[in-house]
């Protein structure tokens, strides 16, 4: 599996130099790697153009950022750009292009051998066979990237099974991914339209942390791009530490909580058994790893309800010291009701499946 990475957002054409460079510092300073930069609302003259976007992608590169332009026919034929050449690409600084429209697969393919090395990155959000057409015509495959739209509008992002869909046909290939979140502060984009810019509909008022953990939760992407700059110092730093291999989900502890269900919850590698049940989800070998450590009773005669998280108590045996994520309500007197997940993250539990590993940490 490819490493995975965060990225930010920079609209040249609808900023100053100096706001963005600060943004890049602030990426760079929470572990922020690539930039996608959109160049299709270009004003300016091809020279203008190019010492622009030279700027501020020379700053970037410094700071140990890979910047992918996004680009389509127009463009190419505004800055009298030819395909079989890709210099102009190479001059400014850039890591590769975003081809934001569909050529015919051999012009992509012909593209993905250019002699600057840079990457060509192909439109996911699309589920035809665009892809398989590409690499039919013996495309440099590891040049080959995949990168989903973002969508401005309310209501117009893509739904969770479409997405699917459409990554499938790349993670079928192992070709690199990404995949947008949308800053809640952010009010730049490509037009004037920002009612944020996610890729997945569902995220788009989410929390920009959560947005994340479900992208990479999806295992399908591999880089987590912000749309919309510039999202807050805050932002970034929730960014910065949600676990991009696994599920992190918080907990809002109950105020009985003991050490012993403290160190439960969030010493673990917690694993959900692989024996399915569909009323909760177990994590067993907390109830070895400290079966000798008493466990009384607290917060165990109410109706737990989906998110809650449960651990056995000192009346149930074999099970004391159980932790168990409730997915469907019901009572159990012999666990203890230590917290609950984040209402946030609660449709983050579909993520979790028999051998999943997940961690529980406090809100």
């Amino acid at each position: 599996m490819t490493m995975r990475s965060l990225g930010l957002s920079i609209y040249p054409d609808h900023t100053n130099f100096e706001d963005n460079t600060k943004y890049l510092e602030l990426g760079h300073k929470y572990g922020f790697t690539r930039v996608f930069m959109s160049m299709l609302e270009v004003q300016g003259s091809p020279e203008e153009t190019q010492a622009k976007y030279k700027k501020i992608i020379d700053y970037g590169n410094k700071l140990g950022y890979q910047t992918f332009l996004d680009v389509s026919p127009q463009l190419f034929k505004k800055l009298e750009i030819d395909y079989s050449d890709l210099k102009f690409f190479a001059d400014i600084g850039a890591a590769g292009i975003r081809l934001d429209e569909a050529f015919d697969g051999a012009t992509e393919a012909m593209l993905s051998y250019n002699p600057y090395g840079l990457i060509v990155e192909l439109n996911m959000s699309n589920n035809v066979d665009y892809l398989n057409n590409i690499l039919s015509y013996q495309a440099n495959q590891p040049f080959i990237y995949g990168c989903h739209n973002f969508y401005p509008q309310r209501g117009t992002a893509l739904p969770y099974d479409f997405f699917l869909d459409c990554s499938k046909r790349f993670k079928n290939f192992g070709i690199h991914s990404a995949a947008f979140v949308s800053s809640q502060v952010g009010k730049v984009g490509p037009w004037n339209v920002e009612d944020g810019l996610p890729t997945l509909e569902e995220d788009r008022n989410l929390p920009i942390e959560v947005q994340a953990m479900h992208l990479f939760a999806s295992n399908m992407i591999d880089d987590v791009i912000i749309g919309n700059a510039y999202a807050s110092e805050a932002e970034l730093k929730a960014l910065s530490e949600v676990n991009r291999y696994q599920l992190k989900l918080h907990v809002n502890y109950v105020s009985d909580i003991n050490e012993i269900e403290k160190t439960i919850v969030e010493k673990p590698q917690h694993f959900r058994r692989g024996d399915l049940t569909k009323a909760v989800i177990r994590s067993t070998m907390p109830r070895v790893t400290y079966k000798d450590i008493p466990n009384p009773i607290h917060d165990n005669e109410v109706e737990f309800q989906r998110g809650d998280i449960i651990i056995g108590n000192d009346n149930f045996g074999h099970y004391k010291n159980e932790l168990q994520i409730v997915l469907e309500p019901h009572k159990e007197p012999r666990m203890n009701k230590v917290g609950s997940i984040s209402s946030d993250e609660l449709f983050l539990l579909d993520f979790i499946k028999p051998w999943s590993k997940f961690k529980l940490t406090s809100k």
